[in-house]
């Protein structure tokens, strides 16, 4: 079932990076019938229909034939994208940033050592240092 709908996510990521919308897919039935009119009536190949109706051609075509107009908007792919960015630079002079820390100094000696060196041997010359 995982496998399922990862594929499911997948291609739907896919086809939303083509551009290609659920409308477009039902709208296929129309493509289809539209290309066979061109066969019928004009003795284009799918390539050139495709070519007239989304490629090189399609100027061309759209000014001859503006009869067919109606039903050249209910082709799919046929919707518009536009994408806009904008981006904004701000240029500021950097403030400085200054902190003032306040050092303490330590003068006097407040510190306590307590010897917990017990030789095994009494007194030896080995032992931990003394404050004089």
């Amino acid at each position: 079932m995982t496998k399922f709908i990862s594929i499911t996510i997948s291609l739907l990521i896919l086809f939303q990076s083509f551009n290609i919308h659920i409308n477009d897919l039902v709208e296929l039935d129309e493509l289809i019938e539209h290309a066979q009119f061109h066969a019928e009536a004009y003795g284009d190949s799918f390539w050139v229909f495709l070519s007239k109706h989304y490629g090189e051609l399609k100027t061309e075509h759209s000014q001859k034939h503006q009869e067919e107009q109606e039903e050249h908007e209910e082709l799919p792919f046929q919707h518009h994208f536009y994408s806009l960015s904008l981006s904004a630079f701000v240029i500021n002079d950097p403030v400085p940033y200054t902190s003032y820390v306040e050092l303490v100094s330590l003068d006097s000696g407040n510190f306590h050592y307590a010897n917990s060196y017990v030789p095994l041997l009494g007194d030896g010359l080995f032992q931990p240092p003394r404050y004089a």
